[in-house]
C-alpha cells in the first residue's frame, strides 16, 4: 500500500515516516523542506520524497496512491497570525486542491491531521465531544483547520473515504523535535535551565497525547474500516489525558530531578482551559488505537533524548526547535520569501 504524507519532515512526519515503513508501508514524502535540517538525532527518510510546497501540489504526485496522511500546513497559531491571508492559502485552499486531487486519482482514504484549536475557548466543565459540542475557532489557525476539515467532508464520495483526527497537545521526542508545545518545552526549560517558570496559577487544563500515540491514530485512520472512520472526526487523546498546566509542569520536574518549579500567577487565571473527550477513539477504534504512553513515561523518554543528542539551552530558544524562530531565521536570511516559499538558489 502505498501513502502519502504531506509535512512529513515535521515533527510528526518525522515519527510517522518510519512508523508507517515497519507496518510496510510505501510512503512518498510530500514537503517544502522548511524544516529537514533541524535535526537532533538521525531520521530515516523515504526513498520517495517530493520537495515542494503545498500549494503547489500537482496531479502526477498523487497517481499511484492508496491513501494520504495530510500533515502539512502552518502549526500552531502564532504561526497563523504570520499573515491570515497565507494560512488560508496553506492550510485551506491548498487543503482543498489536495482532496480534489486526490478523489479525481482515485485514492481510497484520506487522513486529515486536524486540530481541538477548533473548539475554542470553552466552560471547563463541559467535555468537548467531536459533534455535539460547538465549534468556536478563535484564530486563522483555528479557522482554517475546521473549514478545510469540511470541505474534505463534503467531498467524499463512493471509492473516497475521508476522516479527520483532532490530536491534543502532542508530547515526545522526534529526529524534529518542537519545544514550543507544553510539556515539551517545561522539560526543555527544566533540563537545561533547572528550572520552570509558569506564568498562570496551573489550574488551565490542556489534553496532551504523545507523538507515537498520535501516529497510532493515523494509522488507524487508514486501516479501520470504513464503516468506523468514513466521514467521521476523533479527538485523539488517552484515557485521563486532560491535564492541568500544575500536572504537566510536576510530570516534567519529576522527569527532571532537582528543577525548580515556580508559579508566578502573573497573568492570572488563564482563560484557555479545555476538557476534550475521547470516548470515540477509545471505544470505537479500540481494535486498531492503543495508545500506551503517559506522561512519566515520554517525560523519561525526552530526557533520555536529551542527554543523548547533547541538547542544551540553544537548541532549547533557537529555531532548531521553535517554528516562529526558525521562519524568522528563514526569511532574514533569504532564504524563503514574503509568501514563505523556499527561493530558489
Amino acid at each position: 500500500m502505498t501513502v502519502l504524507v504531506t509535512g512529513n519532515l515535521g515533527y510528526i512526519g518525522s515519527v510517522l515516516t518510519p512508523a508507517l515503513t515497519r507496518r510496510g508501508y510505501r510512503v512518498r514524502g510530500f514537503d517544502s523542506g522548511l524544516f529537514a535540517d533541524c535535526t537532533l538525532s538521525e531520521v530515516e527518510a523515504p526513498r520517495d520524497q517530493i520537495w515542494r510546497d503545498i500549494r503547489a501540489i500537482e496531479a502526477v504526485d498523487v497517481e499511484g496512491l492508496d491513501g494520504v496522511i495530510h500533515l502539512a500546513g502552518l502549526s500552531n497559531d502564532p504561526l497563523g497570525e504570520l499573515d491570515p491571508s497565507l494560512t488560508h492559502a496553506i492550510n485551506f485552499d491548498a487543503t482543498v486542491r489536495l482532496g480534489e486531487l486526490a478523489r479525481n486519482a482515485g485514492v481510497r482514504r484520506f487522513v486529515y491531521a486536524s486540530s481541538q484549536s477548533m473548539y475554542g475557548i470553552s466552560d471547563s466543565d463541559q467535555v468537548l465531544d467531536e459533534d455535539l459540542s460547538e465549534k468556536l475557532p478563535l484564530t486563522a489557525y483555528a479557522k482554517t483547520k475546521w473549514e478545510a476539515e469540511l470541505a474534505l467532508m463534503s467531498m467524499r464520495a463512493p471509492g473516497f473515504e475521508v476522516t479527520a483526527f483532532r490530536p491534543s497537545t502532542v508530547f515526545g521526542a522526534s529526529p524534529r523535535l518542537r519545544c514550543d508545545i507544553v510539556f515539551n518545552n517545561f522539560m526543555a526549560c527544566a533540563f537545561t535551565t533547572g528550572s520552570i517558570e509558569i506564568k498562570s496559577d496551573g489550574k488551565p487544563r490542556r489534553p496532551a497525547v504523545h507523538v507515537l500515540d498520535v501516529c497510532e491514530a493515523f494509522i488507524a485512520g487508514l486501516e479501520a474500516d470504513a464503516s468506523l472512520v468514513d466521514g467521521r472526526a476523533f479527538n485523539v487523546g488517552v484515557a485521563d489525558g486532560n491535564y492541568t498546566v500544575r500536572q504537566l509542569a510536576l510530570a516534567a520536574q519529576a522527569a527532571v530531578p532537582g528543577t525548580d518549579l515556580v508559579f508566578t500567577g502573573e497573568h492570572g487565571s488563564d482563560s484557555r482551559t479545555y476538557t476534550v473527550g475521547f470516548d470515540r477513539i477509545l471505544g470505537e477504534l479500540g481494535s486498531h488505537f492503543n495508545p500506551s504512553w503517559d506522561l512519566a513515561r515520554g517525560g523519561a523518554e525526552l530526557s533520555r533524548f536529551f542527554r543523548e543528542t547533547g541538547f542544551d539551552e540553544q537548541h532549547f530558544r533557537g529555531g532548531v526547535c521553535n517554528r516562529l524562530v526558525r521562519i524568522g531565521e528563514l526569511i532574514e536570511t533569504g532564504r524563503i520569501d514574503d509568501s514563505l516559499r523556499m527561493v530558489e538558489d
